[in-house]
């Protein structure tokens, strides 16, 4: 299916909510997978709600067994049972093989495409095997090389084409990473970011060969959790949806609007004691803006600098000391530089080198403490067992606000 094709349709199933079915139905069975995976979680989740079991297995026989039960295990529990009970044999046993596994660990990306050769099979004897797996699936697997059942490593494509189909493969392996089946899909993407390669291992408690997870699979997992914590940072439930209607997204956020009011008024309430400064100098109201907003902006990229390094479990509440300090750095030397520049504004604009240095180093401060609080705030929570980035920036904006405001209001209540 031409690639303009497919997105054209992706947008139709996802903007025409009326017809999207119909439309989806009109699909040939063997294109209907790859639309389907490309729609968001939603839309995925209304279309196959709406199919009936017939119309899913005529799309399920398209799939592979892992893309298929990605599928199958968004589906509730009867209906499952009656679709994998419904597959062909060998189709069903790998499904329901990798429906054993937990979604969330490493078992949960792997793909069953792969075979296994023994050291001593000849090139020739691993062209056959591949033919086999080809022939079967419809896909080239990755090759891995065992011995008594454990893995040595694997055979590339580039040393299968350059060698006698005659000659061994034994002195041809490379060295494959492995990773256990029960490992969490964080410590999967950490061990990708770390050793960049095109596949890992997946092996059981007894060293055994149970899958592959490709590059690609990985790929698609940390889009998914970069979405999970953009929708967190922004104080927004992971299930509303962009073509929700308003009542559902004033469900999913008034409680933190509600949260960031209370907040607020702390803001307001340091403000309010500097009335008699603000009303001897108003151009201070023209800065105060500026201050709050540098400092919320400065602490929400150390969150999410933050959030992801305790998604692959980069920091933690022991090891963090050398990450809060570099944030507090950063923080000072950012300060320094926008600071400079809104001193040179107020110098120039305003002809007042007092209130220059007065917002010069009241940036200086703000983000310095955004820098600590977007690193502290979120491994705090995660210590205490809650999500390290929910409702992260209602607490950052607040300290960067009434910090800010009274630096700034503070030493230009004694400096000016």
């Amino acid at each position: 299916m031409p690639s303009n094709n497919q997105d054209h349709l992706i947008h139709e199933l996802t903007y025409k909510p009326r017809s999207r079915i119909a439309l989806f139905r009109e699909i040939e069975p063997n294109k209907q997978g790859d639309i389907l995976l490309g729609l968001s979680r939603q839309v995925r989740m209304d279309i196959l709600a709406r199919l009936n079991n017939h119309e899913i297995l005529s799309m399920l026989h398209y799939f592979d067994p892992d893309d298929a039960t990605d599928i199958l295990q968004r589906l509730p529990s009867h209906r499952r049972k009656n679709l994998v009970d419904s597959l062909d044999t060998s189709f069903r046993e790998k499904v329901e093989y990798l429906l054993k596994f937990n979604p969330r660990t490493a078992a949960g990306l792997m793909s069953l495409d792969y075979v296994q050769v023994g050291k001593e099979n000849t090139f020739d004897d691993v062209l056959n095997i591949v033919k086999k797996h080809e022939k079967r699936t419809g896909k080239t697997p990755a090759i891995l090389v065992t011995e008594d059942g454990f893995l040595l490593g694997e055979l590339t494509w580039r040393v299968i084409a350059s060698r006698s189909k005659r000659e061994k493969v034994d002195n041809h392996v490379r060295k494959v990473q492995t990773i256990r089946y029960d490992v969490d899909q964080a410590d999967v993407v950490r061990s990708f970011k770390k050793n960049p390669h095109s596949r890992v291992v997946v092996l059981d408690d007894d060293n055994s060969i149970i899958g592959v997870i490709y590059s690609d699979d990985v790929i698609r997992l940390i889009r998914k959790l970069s979405a999970h914590d953009l929708y967190n940072i922004a104080g927004v439930k992971e299930e509303e949806s962009v073509l929700d209607d308003a009542f559902v997204k004033v469900k999913y956020r008034y409680k933190w609007l509600i949260l960031n009011l209370f907040t607020a008024f702390i803001a307001a309430s340091v403000v309010s004691l500097f009335q008699d400064t603000i009303s001897a100098l108003v151009l201070l109201a023209v800065y105060m803006p500026i201050v709050a907003g540098m400092g919320g902006n400065a602490g929400t990229q150390a969150l999410a600098v933050t959030v992801r390094g305790l998604a692959l479990r980069e920091i933690d509440i022991k090891h963090c000391k050398k990450a809060v300090f570099n944030e507090i750095t950063a923080g000072g030397i950012n300060g320094i530089i926008v600071g400079v520049l809104a001193a040179l504004v107020a110098v120039l604009f305003n002809k007042s080198p007092m209130l220059g240095l007065v917002i010069g180093m009241a940036m200086i401060i703000n983000l310095m403490i955004a820098g600590f609080f977007g690193a502290m705030v979120p491994i705090i929570m995660k210590s205490l067992g809650k999500d390290p980035a929910t409702s992260a920036t209602v607490f950052i904006t607040t300290a960067t606000d009434v910090c800010g405001f009274f630096v700034f209001l503070g030493m230009a209540h004694a400096l000016i």
